[in-house]
């Protein structure tokens, strides 16, 4: 059996939750044989991967017992089930990339916008070549992850093509000033990763915040995470949070809420997009 992913346990809990307060038992009746209730549940519970054709008569027969399932809310949650048995670029890189890492390239894939608060680091969207190889050193906590740091900073790299594509991901990103004084033993590494955010920042689809170093204490000092969204279904929504050794989902409606309030703090503490420009470009000059 394979290990759930995020992209399953959002589909699990969003069918979970438009059942109701049926038994599953109940909706294997009413589905007249199609569904067994054990193969719901595994459905709800991620234990199993759902097929299309499962899914839509699913939402069809929740439609017939009054549910309300929109055309935007069943497309959504069929592109779940669809991406869930695609094998993007990033499964050649299976051997190098942990479980919770490809579930963070897939949902990237995935999303409408991403919303990213980074207090020791750019984001790693926006990451140079050399910049990612020396942040994936200077933060290698075994030997396994220093041995595979060429592979590491391709697969970074190859994230970046959501932000360039036909339909581009949106990035909001804001990053402690300290971030971008960090200094590197490499000559010109933090001034090209700093043209780098200059570049990006021209483009209608990334935003980028600073939060300047004399800020009054903030939410945002216990730690960086990201929001991942998908449109304008917001339980569909989750957050990615990453510590030393190990990184982890937030997917709870409370949960996802209350890094969206930290969110909407940090980016009313933040200087505006010209004025973050300004001073990267000012901070650039001595790097």
């Amino acid at each position: 059996m394979s290990a759930p992913t995020v992209r399953r346990r959002r589909l699990g809990a969003k069918l979970k939750a438009l059942r109701g307060e049926l038994t599953l038992e109940e909706v294997a009746e009413k589905s007249e044989g199609w569904f067994v209730s054990s193969k719901l549940s595994r459905i709800e519970t991620a234990k199993s991967p759902a097929k299309e054709k499962d899914v839509d008569a699913l939402l069809d027969l929740y439609v017939e017992l009054g549910r309300d399932v929109s055309d935007e809310l069943r497309a959504a949650l069929l592109t779940l089930t669809k991406e869930g048995a695609q094998r993007g670029w990033w499964h050649s890189y299976r051997g190098v990339l942990n479980p919770v890492y490809e579930d963070l390239i897939s949902l990237e894939a995935e999303a409408e916008s991403v919303s990213s608060w980074q207090l020791g680091a750019i984001p790693g969207l926006l990451h140079t070549a050399e910049y990612a190889r020396e942040i994936i050193r200077a933060t290698a906590m075994s030997e396994a992850v220093e041995a595979r740091v060429d592979a590491l900073v391709e697969v970074r790299l190859a994230r970046q093509a959501v932000l360039t594509r036909e339909d581009p991901l949106t990035l909001w990103a804001i990053i402690a000033e300290g971030a971008l004084r960090s200094s590197s033993k490499t000559e010109g590494l933090m001034n090209e990763q700093l043209g780098r955010l200059l570049t990006m920042a021209k483009r209608p689809n990334v935003n980028i915040q600073v939060l300047p170093s004399d800020a009054p204490l903030h939410v945002g000092q216990l730690g960086s995470f990201t929001i991942l969204s998908f449109g304008p279904h917001a339980d569909l929504d989750v957050v990615h949070t990453e510590g030393l050794a190990s990184a982890l989902y937030v997917e709870d409606g409370d949960g996802v809420a209350a890094h969206r309030d930290a969110w909407q703090r940090l980016t009313s503490a933040a200087l505006s997009v010209e004025e973050s420009a300004e001073l990267i470009t000012t901070i650039r000059k001595t790097a």
